[in-house]
């Protein structure tokens, strides 16, 4: 079964290195795909692609049974803290969750970024946040055995910026749009936290299409917000479907591009067909996707 929604991850030519990494520090995890740009640049590469002519585009990848994609591309777009991934370790599902959590902090905090320490924090006995090598960043949570499990990864939205206390908007609007979807846990603050509002978000989490994301509105002034290099894949199953999320998520006509699209918070999605890789392997299917904003089967 195709997951509904996939994180993509855009690295600046080192995405199959950045994979390796990641399989080599993560428990159960995998390769499962890769795709190729076309080795001739007059198939529709764009300028910037030119030097990336028959190499690696995407790496598909499984952290933890959590799928990703790899996205090899260039400098255009940069990770920040606006979109991190939380990884939950849970005691009641795995007596070795602690000295597990530990082991996964000192392989991705090795050459890397503390935002947080690894400490013991009011809402968590063991937490950390840390922006890996590649720039990414992770949160790690020795998480409460009491409470409803959870995914392994769980994505994480930080609203920040001129986003700021629009985690809660968000969190409603995206449950209207996807199936098999509701809000969580919603915890506020109490009073006004540096930008964040009295009663906005300081945690919350939503389910969409099955799957759990979180979100939460800053409490420190910051200068960075959403972009392309983290995107979410919303996998369609046809025409009607790909128009319905496109209809629903194309806010910003700039950032429209080969089935790419931004929302009105900013952040990045790609509608496209769960037989893409199929469709991509028709005559000239390349050229004729870098033509297209939202993606038309039948154009194929």
């Amino acid at each position: 079964m195709i997951q509904k929604i996939i994180p993509n991850l855009w690295f600046n030519g080192n995405a199959s290195e950045a994979v390796d990494f990641y399989i080599t520090a993560f428990p159960d995890s995998k390769i499962t795909g890769r795709s190729f740009y076309p080795p001739n640049p007059a198939e529709g590469l764009a300028d910037f692609q030119l030097e990336l002519a028959g190499k690696v585009l995407t790496v598909e990848f499984e952290l933890g049974q959590q799928p990703f994609v790899a996205i090899n591309a260039g400098p255009e777009f940069s990770f920040n803290p606006s979109i991190s991934f939380m990884v939950n370790f849970d005691p009641s599902r795995d007596e070795k969750a602690a000295a597990r959590l530990e082991e996964l902090w000192q392989k991705l905090s090795a050459d890397g970024d503390v935002l947080m320490p690894l400490d013991s924090y009011p809402f968590s006995p063991r937490y950390g946040w840390v922006q890996d090598r590649y720039g990414l960043t992770w949160q790690l949570i020795l998480t409460d055995p009491s409470g409803e499990p959870r995914p392994f990864i769980i994505p994480s939205l930080l609203f920040g910026g001129d986003k700021v206390n629009r985690a809660e908007e968000a969190i409603h609007f995206y449950v209207s749009v996807f199936e098999h979807a509701k809000a969580g846990l919603l915890a506020r603050y109490d009073e006004p936290t540096g930008p964040a509002k009295s009663g906005s978000l300081m945690f919350g989490e939503f389910m969409l299409a099955g799957q759990w994301f979180t979100a939460m509105d800053s409490g420190v002034e910051q200068d960075f917000t959403f972009n392309e290099a983290v995107s979410f894949q919303v996998n369609c199953q046809d025409q009607d479907e790909i128009d319905y999320f496109w209809e629903k998520l194309a806010h910003d006509p700039i950032f429209n591009q080969c089935g790419w699209c931004k929302d009105s918070f900013g952040l990045s999605w790609q509608i496209v067909p769960t037989n893409m890789a199929e469709l991509m392997e028709k005559p000239g299917a390349f050229s004729k996707l870098m033509e297209m904003k939202k993606i038309v089967i039948a154009d194929f």
